[in-house]
């Protein structure tokens, strides 16, 4: 297998966390080439690990579209690059989400018949295999059709990423009968209804308050509806635990039972926790690119190598294209 191409410079802990996550994947077998400057670079050394200097790296606050056009030198552009050309087997970076997306749309190009990729981020739940929310905010509006598209996604990436059988796929609305929802949402549960496929089984739709606690693999909106939806869940868990600590930190006893509490929780923690994931993955791109969160420490890095690794070796991309043939 050809190494993961691995952007140093992205993300809000850059090059330090990334360099860790990458060392770890290393000493896990995973062949690893470090896009960043030389200056960052030089002292790397590792016999899993190769390294591709650059001169330019893009900022979190830039134009995506802009930046990827000016700066054709970045850590982001030539990462993409290093796939397109076959030196590389996935592409993953922490860096500025929207450029990661236009580079990867750039540079390699749409799967045929697929009119927009998506974002697909597995949502762990605890007990259960993740749920795939697809699109996560790749396309802030959609048509229906686009929307259909990202179901027959998300259920090959949640065959080939967590082994499901035979996905069921709900769709994201403001109630679960069919007549709810926008003019989007009722035409896109016409469509799936309808869809003759052996990809997914749809199951109607599901509401906000039941993405992890759904029967559904897969859970399908638009861009916009779906980075809310996740940031939402991602807000509502970090403040349940710091009212949590705050509460129980108020008197020697009550911390003695915080200390009880977490005791017990801590591996439902681990479960919930984003990093374990391994980021996101821009499905309908003629490769494999992982967007990692922007605050990823080391311990999501290294995970997210392991899933870019995994999906290249299990071909998700060809599998892809065979769906929309």
């Amino acid at each position: 297998m050809l190494p993961v191409a691995l952007d140093v410079m992205g993300g809000d802990n850059a090059p330090e966390e990334i360099l860790k996550g990458a060392f770890i994947a290393a000493d896990e077998d995973i062949p690893v080439i470090l896009v960043g400057p030389e200056s960052v670079l030089k002292d790397v050394d590792h016999p899993r690990i190769s390294k591709f200097f650059v001169s330019q790296a893009i900022a979190m606050d830039e134009d995506p579209a802009l930046a990827v056009r000016q700066k054709k030198d970045s850590s982001i552009v030539r990462g993409v690059e290093l796939v397109k050309d076959l030196k590389a087997s996935a592409f993953v970076s922490a860096g500025n989400t929207g450029a990661v997306m236009a580079a990867s749309l750039f540079r390699l190009g749409r799967i045929k018949n697929v009119s927009r990729p998506g974002i697909a981020t597995p949502l762990p739940v605890p007990n259960r295999k993740p749920v795939v929310l697809i699109d996560a905010g790749a396309n802030t509006e959609c048509k229906s059709e686009w929307l259909v598209q990202f179901a027959h996604m998300g259920s090959i990436f949640s065959k080939q990423r967590f082994d499901i059988k035979q996905p069921k796929v709900a769709l994201l609305s403001n109630g679960e009968e069919a007549g709810k929802g926008s003019i989007l949402v009722k035409d896109t549960y016409e469509l799936l209804s309808r869809e003759p496929t052996k990809d997914f089984e749809f199951i109607g739709n599901c509401e906000g308050r039941d993405i992890l606690t759904t029967q559904a693999d897969v859970i399908v909106t638009d861009g916009f509806t779906g980075n809310v939806a996740l940031k939402t869940l991602e807000g509502s868990l970090k403040f349940f635990i710091n009212t949590l600590i705050a509460v129980l930190s108020q008197s020697t006893e009550l911390k003695e039972l915080l200390e009880k509490i977490f005791s017990v929780l801590a591996p439902v923690a681990t479960q919930l926790d984003p990093e374990t994931t391994g980021g996101a993955m821009l499905l309908g791109v003629k490769g494999v690119s992982v967007i990692s969160h922007g605050s990823s420490s080391a311990k999501a890095i290294v995970n997210a190598i392991k899933a870019a690794y995994s999906m290249a070796q299990a071909d998700l991309v060809t599998k892809l294209e065979e769906s929309f043939n």
